[in-house]
C-alpha cells in the first residue's frame, strides 16, 4: 500500500490502482473564525474524482471537509462514517455543518459501528473505539490492503482499547497518531476544560507501544494554533520523538504532502 501524509489528520492510501482518503482537509474556511488561518500546507489529492473510498473519524470539519470528500471520490464511491450524533443543538453543533454539506453535495455515505469491518475494493477497514475530546461521536480506523495494516487515530484522547484493537486485527505497520494536546476554549463547551482535547505526545507514545506498531508517525499538530482558542503545546512533534524513542518505539516526522511508504508490504 502506497500511503501519503496529506495536511492535519488527513491520508491518502493506494493500493491495487485504487485510492481511499482517510480525514481529507483541503480547506479551513468553515472554522476559520475560530481556528483562525492554516499554518502548513493542505495537500490536494493526487487524482480527484477517482477515489474509491473515503473514511472520516468524526464529523468535525477539520476531519470531515465535505467539499473536498465529495471532490475526491468517484462516482461509485462511497464515504465511510460514524452513525450521526443526536441532541440538543449544543450537544451535536460542531457536526451539523459537515452533516449538512455531505447531504447538499449528494456524497454517498455508509455508517459502520464499532468493530464493524467493511471491504470496498482492495481496502479493508475496520472501525475501532475512540474517545473524541468534546463528547462527540468518534472512531478510530484500522485500514488493510496490500500486505500492510494501519492505524489512524483521529484526534482521539487516550483510552484503554489499544490493546483489544490489536487482538482483532493483528499487528499494526503505521500508527498515525495526533499528538498535538490541545487546550480549547469553545462556546459549546462550556465551562472550558483545563486538560488536554487531543492525546499529548506522550500519550501517543504510549499509544504507539500498547498497539506494537512497526513505526509511528505523528499527524494532527501545527496546521490549526489560534490561542486562546485552540492552543497547542510546544513542539509536538518534536516532542512525540522523544517520548516516543524513550519506549522503544521507532517513529519519525512525515511532513504534509510526503509519501510514508512506497508500497511494499510489511504485515505477516
Amino acid at each position: 500500500m502506497k500511503i501519503t501524509r496529506l495536511g492535519w489528520a488527513g491520508l491518502e492510501l493506494q493500493a491495487a490502482g485504487e485510492i481511499a482518503t482517510i480525514d481529507l482537509l483541503h480547506s479551513t474556511a468553515p472554522m476559520r473564525q475560530f481556528m483562525g488561518e492554516p499554518h502548513t500546507e493542505l495537500p490536494p489529492m493526487t487524482r480527484p474524482g477517482t477515489a474509491a473510498l473515503a473514511l472520516v473519524t468524526h464529523l468535525h470539519e477539520d476531519h470531515t471537509d465535505a467539499e473536498a470528500i465529495a471532490g475526491a471520490l468517484g462516482p461509485d464511491g462511497v464515504l465511510l462514517r460514524p452513525a450521526p450524533d443526536t441532541g440538543e443543538f449544543l450537544e451535536v453543533a460542531a457536526q451539523q455543518g459537515a452533516e449538512k454539506r455531505l447531504t447538499e453535495l449528494g456524497v454517498r455515505q455508509q455508517t459502520v459501528a464499532v468493530w464493524e469491518t467493511v471491504e470496498v475494493g482492495p481496502f479493508r477497514a475496520t472501525a475501532v473505539p475512540a474517545v473524541d475530546g468534546f463528547g462527540d461521536v468518534q472512531v478510530s480506523w484500522i485500514v488493510e490492503a496490500a500486505g500492510t495494516r494501519i492505524y489512524h487515530a483521529g484526534d482521539t484522547l487516550f483510552h484503554g482499547w489499544w490493546w483489544r484493537a490489536r487482538m482483532r486485527t493483528g499487528d499494526i505497520d503505521y500508527a498515525f497518531l495526533p499528538v498535538n494536546g490541545p487546550r480549547v476554549d469553545l462556546p459549546h463547551r462550556q465551562p472550558s476544560s483545563p486538560r488536554n482535547a487531543v492525546m499529548t505526545p506522550a500519550e501517543a507514545a504510549a499509544a504507539a507501544h500498547l498497539l506494537g506498531a512497526r513505526e509511528a508517525i505523528p499527524i494532527h499538530y501545527d496546521t490549526i494554533d489560534n490561542p486562546p482558542i485552540y492552543a497547542q503545546l510546544e513542539d509536538p512533534a518534536g516532542t512525540f520523538l522523544r517520548e516516543a524513542a524513550a519506549l522503544d518505539v521507532t517513529a519519525r516526522i512525515v511532513e504534509p504532502g510526503t509519501l510514508v511508504s512506497a508500497g511494499a508490504p510489511t504485515a505477516a
